[in-house]
């Protein structure tokens, strides 16, 4: 029984009972009428029950009708338009060093670092992505390809683009990398072609092919080698030169094989990447083969909630007759490194959510790398870098403080001899756009 029913037996219950309850005051036509006004009114009661129950079903129909409908028409996405974008980077550095006594007798020095142009976009299915920096003693490519997604799981990248090794996309998080990087064994970029593909929902494979290094290799058209983002051998280094001479026999990659292969998996709030990278390739003199090097590492990255660690462990080598240094070169700048080291490196770091005005976002980390077992007998190089990341709007602050010894840019080299840490606090403040 419903609501409408129960509500006419209702109303009709309360005019027919006081009614009744009088009758013998009043006559028998008074009666008939009050008794024909109760049907009339029940009568009533009825078609507003029936109109009801009619509405009711009409908007139910209605509705299912709608929601039909809606189920059978596709969503529509919008293509997205043709087009570049462009943005870039304006930093500056602030350095207070232990190795320095001009710097330390000025309270620091505060200076230019770059001004950078990026690129990205897509044009006909064809995505470019381009970054030129310039310093105030060079201007360089740091990376600059082409990429197309030619089916499902590939995708093609060609030009200075990044090789796959390592870690992944740093292995680090403080403004001077780890000491890979020095080594050529991190952020490196060269001109090649890099084939990407996810296997499965947790697997990663990249290969890389490159031609030679992002200058075009031994003879490249520069004026200087070691005008460069990344840090590549541009010759071996000779009796008699210094570490940081332009070396006398030049030298150039070319023809390297590269690999990446990772594994993703999930605990819980445990998240962690395991991966094997290898490359390999041939050295040139400009008349000839000079010799050969070869790369691998075993690396691995875990987030537990707001925590991150990174592990790599990486061996690298140059064969080349009778060479035991070879010289690398990058920000014009040339420094020397052993034909054959190991690295390891283990770095932790923890995020942490802010609203403190135009703050939103710190970052606390410590990176520890050391380079052993130097095919030059050279002492180890060590380099620790404690510090805090700060993101302010298009504000993204380092404040690191590195404690190292045998390391470039603290006061060392890759194959110096020193048994004192040197120190630098280092402040860098770039504006993204």
């Amino acid at each position: 029984m419903n609501k409408h029913r129960l509500l006419s037996i209702a109303m009709a219950a309360t005019f027919a009972t006081p009614l009744f309850a009088q009758a013998v005051e009043i006559s028998a036509e008074e009666l008939a009428t009050l008794k024909a006004q109760i049907s009339a009114l029940q009568t009533r009661l009825a078609e507003i029950e029936a109109q009801a129950e009619l509405t009711t079903s009409s908007v139910a129909i209605n509705s299912q009708a709608l929601t039909e409908k809606q189920a059978t028409v596709a969503p529509v996405k919008e293509k997205s338009k043709d087009g570049i974008t462009v943005g870039g980077a304006v930093r500056t550095n602030y350095s207070h060093t232990s190795y320095s006594e001009g710097n330390k007798d000025r309270g620091g020095d505060f200076d230019f670092d770059i001004f950078r142009l990026n690129l990205r976009g897509e044009i006909g299915d064809v995505s470019l992505n381009g970054e030129i920096r310039f310093f105030d003693y060079m201007t360089a490519i740091k990376y600059a390809y082409v990429g197309y997604q030619f089916s499902e799981n590939w995708q093609v990248n060609a030009g200075v683009t990044k090789v796959p090794f390592g870690n992944s996309p740093y292995n680090s998080n403080n403004y001077f990398f780890s000491a890979n990087y020095y080594l050529g064994l991190e952020d490196d970029f060269d001109l090649g072609v890099v084939f990407k593909r996810n296997v499965a929902e947790h697997w990663q494979l990249d290969l890389g092919f490159f031609k030679n290094d992002e200058l075009g290799g031994i003879d490249g058209y520069v004026d200087n080698r070691s005008d460069r983002y990344s840090y590549d051998i541009v010759g071996a280094r000779t009796a008699g030169e210094g570490i940081y001479d332009e070396p006398g026999q030049a030298l150039g990659e070319y023809n390297t094989f590269s690999g990446r292969y990772a594994y993703h998996f999930e605990q819980g709030e445990l998240s962690t990447e395991v991966g094997v990278s290898v490359l390999s390739g041939g050295l040139h003199d400009g008349d000839s083969r000079a010799g050969d090097y070869d790369a691998w590492a075993l690396h691995a990255n875990s987030q537990y909630q707001n925590w991150h660690l990174q592990l790599q462990h990486s061996q690298y080598r140059y064969d080349i007759d009778n060479v035991e240094q070879v010289a690398v070169g990058a920000y014009s700048f040339y420094d020397t490194i052993a034909a054959e080291a190991t690295s390891t490196t283990l770095n932790i770091a923890y995020d942490m959510a802010v609203n403190f005005g135009a703050v939103t976002g710190l970052q606390f980390y410590n990176n520890y790398g050391v380079v052993y077992d130097k095919s030059d007998a050279t002492a180890n190089t060590v380099m620790n870098v404690t510090g805090v990341s700060v993101a302010a709007g298009g504000l993204f602050t380092y404040f690191d403080w590195v404690h190292a010894k045998n390391q470039p840019f603290v006061g060392g080299s890759a194959v110096g001899d020193s048994g004192d840490y040197e120190q630098r606090l280092n402040i860098n403040v770039g504006y993204y756009f």
